[in-house]
């Protein structure tokens, strides 16, 4: 705890700044003033040659609140600002019924490609086929998934120069990822993220996709 000092006029007309000098700490000056008890001012003449003679009270220490050190940070937090403001990205890996395998965070601001390899290496065994939609049409995300021996059902983007083929039957399964999240939303702490912290978030997100298995 840091305290503060502050230093008054013992009586009208009291105006040297000198009266304790420099480096003057409590203990000190008991002695050479007038003690007014526990929590109160004391007062100490002057000995400064140029105003000799007056006095000079020191007030009762007040203390400063020490600010704490910060416990966590936004990006810790999975918090990102986009351009709705602070929020956070769910990424989900479903099964070919809509059913949740495994989820994770990242902030807001987060591409969704980069994570791709990540998602892939929870699975127990390698998929036949990976849907996912134009943000993970990237070099990176078809060479993992050409690595796991699996089709990738990605569309292409229009800035490609070789637009690729894809199964465009197969890619309508993607609806049920999509399905999966509106069933998630339903549960109004998990849309708006009442959770904190990451880690409670995650928790809610697994509790709502578990009973979402059970219906």
């Amino acid at each position: 705890m840091r305290c503060s000092t502050a230093y008054a006029p013992a009586f009208p007309g009291a105006t040297c700044p000198n009266a304790l000098g420099p480096g003057t700490r409590w203990p000190a000056a008991f002695g050479a003033g007038h003690w007014r008890g526990p929590g109160k001012s004391y007062v100490k003449p002057c000995r400064s040659p140029i105003t000799r003679g007056c006095w000079w009270t020191r007030l009762p220490s007040r203390p400063i609140k020490q600010r704490l050190a910060k416990k966590s940070s936004a990006p810790v937090e999975c918090l990102g600002r986009s351009r709705g403001g602070l929020s956070t990205k769910l990424h989900a890996v479903v099964e070919a019924l809509g059913n949740c395998l495994h989820l994770n965070l990242t902030p807001g601001q987060t591409a969704d490609c980069g994570l791709l390899p990540d998602l892939l290496a929870t699975l127990p065994q390698a998929p036949g086929a990976v849907v996912a939609d134009k943000a993970y049409d990237t070099a990176k995300s078809l060479e993992t998934i050409a690595g796991l021996g699996a089709e990738a059902v990605i569309p292409p983007k229009a800035s490609r120069l070789d637009q690729r083929p894809y199964d465009e039957n197969l890619y309508a399964d993607r609806s049920k990822v999509e399905r999966f999240f509106g069933r998630l939303k339903e549960a109004r702490a998990l849309a708006r993220r009442y959770d904190t912290t990451a880690g409670s978030f995650l928790a809610v997100a697994h509790l709502v996709a578990a009973l979402d298995w059970l219906r």
